[in-house]
């Protein structure tokens, strides 16, 4: 409960802040955008950012959802549940002294019975810290993908070089930080497993698997708050943007005839599409040549920054709409 409120809370609302400081910069930067790891619509960087920090918008709000059931504490049940040789009135008291001496809220179980049977409440917390993972992990290997290269590979960002060099190739620089939070997320995962089997193995009126949670818990939480912290001041904060890179790709990138479906339909614009990546040529000057539409039209039709708002920019036979 503290270690998430004093140590994993403000790391991933600084992990947030961070994306979001760089995502208010890049809101011009138009990329090509990927499904199946294949080329999709554009969209612009600030947007991709825009979704990590959704996902740990939506982590932060879980993880507090969470802390409201693991603050109830099952003092004064003694040893089964029944509250025998303890003052009825010991429980919430003793709730009451640990939320001044903490700062944190806790309140006494309202089933002293299943509090101490069960660590139902820990096992949801360590699900949410997986999920949490999850997402970090995700963002982890963006990062990766985006940073490959640079000539083989994306090269769409340069993250700094923290640790230059490899065991064997000279001037080889490694994308450490992203690669260090996803091992941290595989050991979350792992940990989250360990917690499960733990939460199902209570026996009647007590868990005795308690240790093993609490450790790995602490573990989890521990790991998540110093990653996330690592991935926001030397991954995100100085990463640079490789726009020439980015230009490159959307120019040639065949998908965006998506936009000419509304105006000359979905066969013959796919057509367009292939055609141009067959020779290996511009969307634009495929379709100009190929549909007969004025150049002026097509580039407003086909304009990434544009594709990027979303919504319907052409009209069977007309402009752009």
């Amino acid at each position: 409960m503290l270690a998430c409120r004093e140590r994993l809370l403000p790391a991933l609302k600084h992990l947030r802040g961070v994306i979001d400081k760089r995502a208010r910069g890049l809101g011009k930067v138009v990329k090509t955008g990927r499904t199946h790891l294949m080329d999709a619509m554009p969209l612009t960087l600030a947007q991709e950012l825009g979704a990590w920090s959704a996902q740990l918008a939506s982590a932060i709000e879980r993880i507090e959802d969470s802390l409201k059931r693991l603050r109830r504490l099952p003092i004064g049940g003694t040893a089964v549940g029944t509250g025998i040789n303890a003052d009825p009135r010991f429980g919430k008291r003793v709730a009451a002294e640990l939320s001044t001496l903490s700062g944190t809220r806790f309140e006494q179980a309202g089933n002293l019975f299943e509090g101490i049977a069960s660590q139902d409440g820990a096992v949801e917390l360590s699900g949410q810290l997986n999920v949490l993972a999850v997402a970090l992990m995700k963002i982890g290997n963006d990062l990766r993908w985006m940073n490959s290269g640079p000539l083989a590979g994306l090269g769409e960002i340069e993250l700094p070089a923290l640790q230059p060099g490899s065991s064997i190739m000279p001037g080889k620089v490694n994308p450490v930080v992203p690669e260090a939070l996803c091992m941290v997320c595989a050991q979350v995962m792992g940990n989250h497993t360990t917690v499960t089997v733990a939460g199902a193995s209570g026996n009647f009126q007590l868990n005795v698997m308690l240790p093993v949670i609490a450790h790995n818990l602490l573990q989890s939480i521990e790991l998540l708050a110093n990653a996330s912290r690592l991935l926001a001041d030397t991954a995100i904060a100085g990463f640079s943007v490789r726009q020439d890179t980015l230009r490159k790709a959307l120019d040639r990138n065949p998908i965006l005839v998506t936009a000419l479906n509304p105006v000359i339909g979905y066969e013959k614009a796919a057509a367009i599409a292939k055609q141009a990546y067959r020779e290996g040529r511009p969307v634009l000057e495929v379709a100009r040549e190929v549909t007969g539409l004025p150049e002026k039209q097509l580039r407003t039709l086909l304009d990434p920054a544009a594709l990027a708002k979303g919504g319907i920019h052409g009209k069977p036979g007309g402009g752009a709409g």
